[in-house]
């Protein structure tokens, strides 16, 4: 395997679910982000998992993971990105970044993924859907870390893949695509999983 990292996404507030947790939701008998933790383990990459704070409840969800604290959460998606760019070892060439509410993802998508990438100087890669839909994850080559670093917001890195050439990585399905952050979304998919 190369020196890649998965980083994934779970120090959210997930205030569209409020009161519930989306990634404490119930999938194939387990918390969502356990069972994303332990796809992202299968794949033998060291995987790390941003959380609000090691008193959440979340934090009992994440397997082997390292958990990577996010004090300033809030602010949203980038708040983690930089906390999660930031704790990788400096031997680490390129990250997968996953949001932790896409329950189809599956460790063979991760490995998949992996597998495509090109080297230090190779593109960003970005999983999409059979349709051609981007998705997630997305994978940054090191010299991309200076530019998530410096993001902002809840936008996540929208404005770095914005202005980058993107290479797509299809997976089945609607799998890269397919996330859950309202109450409504789950009732449609597990409607649709029934």
């Amino acid at each position: 395997m190369p020196p890649l990292a998965i980083l994934l996404l779970a120090a959210g507030s997930s205030r569209r679910m409020a009161p519930k947790d989306k990634l404490l939701e119930m999938v194939a008998g387990q918390p969502l982000l356990s069972l994303i933790s332990r796809r992202a383990a299968v794949t033998g990459l060291p995987c790390y998992v941003t959380l609000p704070d090691l008193n959440h409840p979340r934090a009992d969800w994440i397997g082997t993971a390292t958990p990577v604290l996010v004090p300033g959460a809030a602010e949203g998606m980038a708040a983690s990105i930089r906390a999660g760019i930031s704790a990788l070892p400096d031997h680490i060439e390129a990250v997968m970044i996953l949001p932790t509410d896409m329950p189809e993802i599956e460790s063979q998508d991760l490995t998949h993924m992996a597998a495509q990438y090109k080297g230090r100087d190779g593109p960003i890669l970005r999983a999409c859907a059979s349709d051609g839909t981007p998705g997630h994850p997305v994978l940054f080559p090191r010299r991309y870390f200076d530019s998530l670093l410096a993001l902002k917001g809840d936008h996540g890195a929208r404005a770095i893949l914005a202005g980058t050439p993107v290479q797509y990585v299809a997976l089945p399905g609607q799998r890269a695509t397919t996330d859950l952050d309202t109450a409504e979304a789950w009732a449609k998919w597990r409607a649709r999983a029934n």
